[in-house]
């Protein structure tokens, strides 16, 4: 009986240096765990995909640039994010 298969999980940053790179799967779970939200609560809450998620939760997918900036926002400022989400639509 071999040790399990682990998958290759990227930094988000290829040119961090080692000590500062951080993995995708290690960013969306620390902006999620900041909120003390479930995996299913947060996709809701904050309108992302659930499944999205939890693929890039089990280092599967990679999240592009724009979800990236977006959780930033999310860990930076929750309240100002669920603000703007609770604000009705205006046409642009």
């Amino acid at each position: 009986m071999g040790l399990p298969l682990v998958q290759f999980d990227p930094p988000i940053d290829p040119a961090a240096a080692p000590d500062g790179a951080l993995c995708a799967r290690a960013m969306v779970q620390r902006v999620r765990w900041g909120t003390g939200l479930t995996q299913e609560a947060f996709a809701r809450t904050f309108r992302l995909d659930a499944e999205s998620l939890c693929e890039i939760e089990a280092g599967r997918a990679l999240p592009d640039a724009a979800l990236l900036a977006y959780l930033q926002v999310i860990e930076w400022r929750p309240e100002a994010v669920l603000d703007a989400l609770d604000r009705p639509s205006t046409p642009i």
